[in-house]
């Protein structure tokens, strides 16, 4: 099958595309002819190796995180699907693939396609639904009333977010850059921050969430937001001890990941609020709810540009500007 594959960690001259064989089909497996594959700045730090400590990836290495496509076959176990099935999924950390023709994708971790979608505007999902939903309902139990500030509204996991939020019944702010003010307020922000006239942290106070998707500075600078007992998830870093003990780090990596976010934690103790990181996790449970909410119109999908599968390194690029609003995705078949 043709796939596109790093063997060598790098930057994005590692990418090429290559003939890899079928993936292996275990009992509660699923095999999912790919239609469309999510591209997410995910990909590219995984090519850079950011990841490799955490997630020992054995290479070659077929990059991709969420993808649309329909059944092929199933393993012996399987229960929910059948060939023919129209399903998206974000395929577990380990084993990941979505730039591929084909991906064996464990049943619990698959979703049936929301029937409203068309293949592309499904792949557009797994990856930032999942984010969203394990930030703001998992994590943060936002209730209706509270105040939550979602950085980066116009990107793909804020433009999710900040509907999620609002379909909760909280009150959204956002930052995002003057092109794309109207915009998010018309994804439903209540309150928006151009970042190019205003410093967020000296408008907003007494937030009960802050989802994080920027960098060092800005992490910091949202502790200012936050009343006591708030709650400050980032999904850009840096990783914390929880983190760490959840996913099984040696002893050295455990150290590593508290010395990385000691800062952030002890200025998050000094202003009593709490701060995490999150690494999304597969789950087709919680895409079922997600689905739900699509099909009930809640929540629409933000595709902003299709790319061709062949130029696969062409989207990834697009991607790495930071200029993308919603999603980008490859039309593999």
């Amino acid at each position: 099958m043709k796939a596109f594959i790093i063997e060598r960690y790098g930057n994005k001259d590692r990418l090429s595309a290559a003939e890899m064989p079928e993936p292996e089909l275990r009992d509660d497996d699923v095999l999912v002819q790919i239609y469309a594959a999510g591209v997410n700045p995910l990909d590219s730090k995984i090519r850079d190796g950011e990841f490799k400590l955490i997630l020992p990836y054995r290479l070659p290495l077929i990059l991709g995180n969420d993808l649309a496509g329909v059944v092929v076959r199933v393993g012996s176990r399987v229960r929910r699907f059948q060939p023919g099935d129209e399903v998206y999924a974000r395929p577990d950390a380990d084993r990941i693939g979505a730039f591929a023709e084909l991906i064996s994708i464990r049943e619990a971790s698959l979703a049936h396609k929301p029937t409203n979608l068309s293949m592309e505007e499904a792949a557009s999902i797994p990856l930032v639904g999942l984010t969203a939903w394990q930030a703001l309902i998992e994590m943060a139990k936002l209730k209706k009333g509270q105040k939550v500030l979602i950085h980066a509204g116009s990107g793909g996991v804020g433009a999710f977010a900040i509907q999620l939020a609002k379909h909760i019944g909280a009150t959204v702010a956002t930052t995002t850059g003057t092109s794309n003010v109207d915009w998010v307020k018309r994804l439903g922000a209540d309150i928006v921050i151009d970042y190019r006239k205003n410093d967020f942290e000296k408008v907003l106070r007494d937030y009960d969430v802050v989802l994080n998707s920027l960098g060092a500075d800005v992490l910091k600078k949202s502790l200012q937001v936050l009343k006591p007992g708030g709650r400050l998830i980032s999904i850009s870093g840096p990783p914390d001890p929880a983190f760490a003990k959840e996913h099984g780090a040696s002893w050295f990596l455990r150290l590593v990941m508290r010395l990385l976010s000691y800062r952030i934690r002890k200025n998050a103790t000094r202003r009593r609020v709490n701060y995490s990181f999150l690494f999304m996790k597969a789950s087709g449970e919680q895409l079922r709810e997600i689905t739900t909410l699509i099909e009930s119109g809640a929540i629409y999908p933000i595709v902003e540009r299709v790319f061709p599968f062949e130029s696969t390194k062409e989207a990834m690029a697009y991607v790495e500007t930071g200029r993308a609003k919603g999603k980008v995705v490859v039309k593999v078949k």
